[in-house]
């Protein structure tokens, strides 16, 4: 044949080739059409759903990890449930990384914002190896189980057989312990409750899968699914322990110390929890560890549910948009609870059962506090204190920063410039204010033998913390070469105490703040730096700021008498201030302020949010953080006014000096070599309105403190987020630019320069203008508020009735004022409200009956005051005045126990004087 045509070979060849070529550019194209669309298509079609449980590997052999996955089981799995597989910081991974570990590699469709760790690239394949469950029994609280896993990971020691604890501790309360059952690990030395009896009713259900293990939760109610594990594979090593689950929804809030928007953002959103002093900075590790999440459950519905992870290790909790949680923690073991709610308050309550209820304030921790660090002596600290009472600025609190100290030396004050400390101190008693002063835990180790008593005291005593040879561990802070107490041994607390009474006797203090306590040092783990062990370089280091454990702080290895800092470090904050609760002293409540915190850190202080700047965006960020904190049950918290370091501005001052009058702890404080930026240091426009917002503080404190009995009693946010109030409005999820004290005072303060009005949301009801009485029927909307520089906006939710009183200059004074009720009536003419009393400084005033607790109802145009406990504090209240805001017909006559009295009415408000517990309005 080829004969027959022998003219045409080329012709023939080219056009086979040609074919070829089509072929060829077919497939191709048809093979980058199908990329792109399951690169793209899937995280848009799957974006709020977990995919099924994992299946286990096809032959269950133990070296089913071995093998690289399949392409088209790599192909299934959507980008927003791509669970990292190689999630190690400044790594570069590429195919060969990844393969190596077993796992799928796919180059995302889509980039990360700067910063977000983004799509992983190198993700777990379905079936990747995880453990079974082999056994599972019932117990008089729950259940047990064996957990067995064939095949190690790419991390050394794996544990592979563990102890598996289900507990129904309450109806709304789970917890669920994974354990080494063959080697006892590292636990958090705090107390938690311990069930004596499995829960008759509860609120959830719970599901194991065997194959690969996992663990469901599902709301009873509902059938919502609030845990599920098996989307992920579970590693449980030495040194590595992961947990992935699916999220109910996207609102995720707490999960602190971060600087970031109230609702946490889950587009691939890394959070690294590891004790560290640095600047509120965005994605970076802060002072303190909290591993509690809030979540609001789709639907607007109403209902949430909480998160806890029972684990002081370094960590890392991944967000993503399945949305689903991975929790990375290199040390400890696995002890965690799901709180059921139903409501997010309820939530709340619930977790603070677990780790405590916040400590009751001292009345005057609630009034205005001022401090900066450079005040240069005693005498100029003293100026200000003066200068704020000739203007008649309220003023409870003077603070002294570093500088009081003699060469920055603890438990000492300057001779010579503030050697009039003693006699300042003195007058501001005298005149009913309070002095505070910093301690930082670094104990000076250079000072001449014998002339130091912290020093030589602690050596004897043994109070430090040491390396692993038993020398004592040496950084370096302001004092230069310092030791560090080691507040997790009983010894050292007493060694403290008695450091604060030697002091206490020089300097009649009456509040500590104690700062640095992350803890921080100025070099990275000593001064001969630190052994090349396991803890100091463990197979994986969390996202923390320096990329070392010990990065401007301890030694991992060092000593403690609890266990390795490894384990103890994101505690030392709160065995600090367990440790400075030196109500004992005095026989009255402690006040201490720390910078550090951790898991039931309100039962002994409260906490200020660090070195913030002078910049309108540290103080709007500053709203998410204080709602964060009554969230992690510190409610007495508080930033920086007017912001520490760099200079501030007159108009943000005002501005914050109004919002930082509705923070539950409020501290104006600035840097050195900045100007003094107190109230008197500004123009007298600016001091009025500064002097105004703080006098509107004082005014409420009945209400505060009453607020704060709440949180002492029952675990409720003292400054709250709307969504607590309306959790069935999604619009209120993300609001963090307004806030509410309690349940019905709305707070919407100006956070932006040069504008003289700002736009709040009104949630749907009725609302009234504090100050005049003013209603606003809402329907759920945004309104524009006028707000000149003098005025911050408050609104009255319906329903309420709040006691105020007459402010002064001091808590002690203004605490001695009749009381003026403002009542916000409901569309049916109904108010209701409560005081709290008792003397404002004892301790266990409710376990001792000392208090006095009065509600106050409103039906039916009758006001009527109840005493619901009785002491002799009830009488020192009366009640001079009341309003009445939504009083829509002008009443013909005001009784008062049944006799006339005189009042004034203007449109939809009734104002009259009293002189008694029961009002009748006809």
């Amino acid at each position: 044949r080829r004969k027959e045509i022998p003219q045409m070979p080329s012709c023939s060849a080219t056009t086979a080739l040609i074919s070829l070529g089509f072929l060829l550019l077919l497939v191709c194209g048809l093979w980058l059409l199908v990329t792109i669309f399951w690169l793209q298509a899937p995280s848009n079609s799957v974006p709020h759903r977990a995919p099924p449980p994992r299946g286990s590997p096809g032959t269950g052999g133990g070296d089913g990890g071995r093998a690289l996955p399949e392409p088209q089981a790599c192909g299934v799995v959507p980008e927003a449930w791509r669970f990292d597989c190689y999630p190690e910081r400044g790594v570069v991974v590429t195919r060969e990384l990844c393969e190596a570990r077993n796992c799928c590699f796919i180059p995302a469709s889509s980039f990360s914002a700067p910063g977000r760790n983004g799509v992983p690239w190198c993700f777990y394949p379905p079936g990747f190896p995880s453990y079974s469950l082999v056994s599972v029994k019932a117990t008089e609280l729950g259940q047990t189980g064996t957990l067995v896993k064939t095949v190690k990971t790419y991390y050394p020691k794996d544990i592979l057989t563990l102890h598996l604890e289900l507990l129904y501790e309450t109806d709304h309360r789970l917890r669920v312990r994974i354990t080494d059952p063959s080697e006892s690990r590292f636990e958090v030395p705090i107390a938690v409750p311990k069930a004596t009896e499995k829960a008759s009713s509860p609120a959830y259900s719970v599901e194991l899968s065997n194959e690969p293990f996992g663990i469901i939760v599902k709301r009873t109610s509902t059938g919502a699914v609030l845990l599920n594990t098996t989307v992920a594979p579970l590693f449980y090593c030495d040194q590595f322990l992961q947990l992935s689950s699916s999220l109910s929804s996207q609102y995720i809030y707490g999960l602190g110390e971060h600087r970031s928007s109230f609702l946490h953002d889950i587009h691939w959103n890394t959070l690294t929890m590891w004790a560290r002093d640095v600047p509120p900075t965005e994605l970076t590790n802060l002072y303190g560890a909290h591993p509690f999440y809030l979540a609001m459950e789709e639907g607007g519905t109403g209902t949430a549910h909480g998160f806890f992870l029972l684990n002081s290790n370094a960590m890392d909790v991944a967000l993503q948009p399945g949305p689903a949680i991975t929790w990375r923690t290199i040390g400890g073991i696995l002890d965690f609870y799901v709180f059921l709610g139903p409501d997010p308050a309820s939530v709340i309550g619930q977790y603070l059962e677990v780790v405590g209820y916040p400590t009751m304030p001292v009345y005057w921790a609630l009034g205005y506090h001022l401090c900066r660090w450079g005040y240069g002596s005693s005498n100029a600290t003293w100026d200000v204190v003066k200068n704020m009472r000739n203007y008649g600025i309220p003023q409870d609190v003077q603070w002294n920063d570093i500088d009081y100290m003699d060469r920055s030396l603890d438990f000492t004050f300057d001779p010579a410039t503030f050697s009039t400390l003693p006699d300042m101190v003195k007058d501001l008693h005298s005149h009913g204010q309070r002095y505070v002063m910093m301690l930082d835990p670094g104990i000076s180790s250079i000072q001449p033998e014998g002339e130091y008593w912290p020093y030589d005291e602690g050596l004897r005593r043994g109070v430090f913390i040491n390396h692993t040879d038993g020398s004592t561990l040496i950084g370096k802070v302001w004092p230069g070469l310092t030791a560090f107490p080691d507040f997790s041994d009983d010894v050292t607390h007493e060694w403290w105490y008695d450091n604060l009474k030697r002091f206490h006797d020089k300097v009649p203090f009456d509040g500590l703040w104690i700062d640095m306590n992350e803890p921080s040092s100025f070099v990275d783990g000593s001064t001969v730096g630190c052994p090349d062990t396991e803890l100091e370089n463990p197979p994986y280091t969390p996202g923390i700021l320096g990329g070392l454990l010990r990065a401007k702080t301890l030694c991992a290895s060092a000593v403690q008498k609890t266990s390795s800092h490894y384990n103890m470090h994101s505690l030392y904050g709160l065995l600090e201030a367990k440790a400075s609760a030196w109500s004992r002293m005095l026989g009255k409540r402690a006040f201490v302020i720390s910078r550090s915190t951790f898991p039931s850190q309100g039962q002994y202080s409260g906490h200020w949010l660090g070195d913030n700047r002078s910049h309108w965006k540290d103080m709007y960020t500053s709203i998410a953080g204080m709602l964060t904190f009554n969230l992690l049950g510190v409610p007495l918290v508080g930033a920086d006014v007017c912001g520490f370091s760099e200079q501030t501005e007159e108009e943000l001052c005002v501005r914050w000096t109004q919002l930082g009058a509705f923070y539950p702890f409020t501290r104006n404080h600035n840097a050195i070599d900045q100007k003094p930026q107190d109230p008197p240091a500004f123009s007298p426009l600016a001091r009025s309105a500064m002097k105004q917002s703080l006098l509107l503080r004082y005014s409420l404190f009945p209400l505060l403190y009453t607020l704060f009995h709440r949180a002492h009693t029952h675990g409720h946010t003292v400054a709250r987020p709307l969504l607590f109030e309306f959790p069935k409005d999604v619009r209120t999820y993300g609001i963090d630019r307004q806030f509410l004290w309690g349940k019905s005072l709305m707070v919407t303060p100006v956070l932006d320069p040069g504008v003289d009005f700002v736009v709040g949301y009104f949630p749907q009801g009725l609302w009234y203008d504090y100050y005049t009485g003013d209603s606003i029927r809402s329907k759920g909307e945004e309104l524009r508020l006028k707000a000149p520089l003098e005025h911050i906006n408050l609104h009255l939710r319906e329903g309420a009735v709040i006691p105020t009183q007459r402010p002064n200059t001091t808590l002690f004074v203004s605490s001695g004022q009749p009381l003026h009720l403002v009542s916000s009536l409901s569309e049916d003419g109904s108010a209701g409200g409560e005081l709290f009393w008792d003397d404002g400084e004892t301790s266990d005033t409710l376990e001792t009956d000392q208090y006095a607790h009065i509600v106050f109802t409103v039906v039916k145009n009758t006001m009527t005051s109840e005493v619901l406990h009785d002491h002799v504090e009830a009488s020192y209240i009366t009640v001079e005045t009341a309003s009445f805001y939504g009083v829509k017909v002008e009443p013909t006559r005001v009784t008062v126990n049944s006799q006339d009295a005189a009042f004034t009415y203007r449109a939809n408000q009734v104002r009259l004087g009293v002189r008694s517990q029961r009002l009748s309005v006809l």
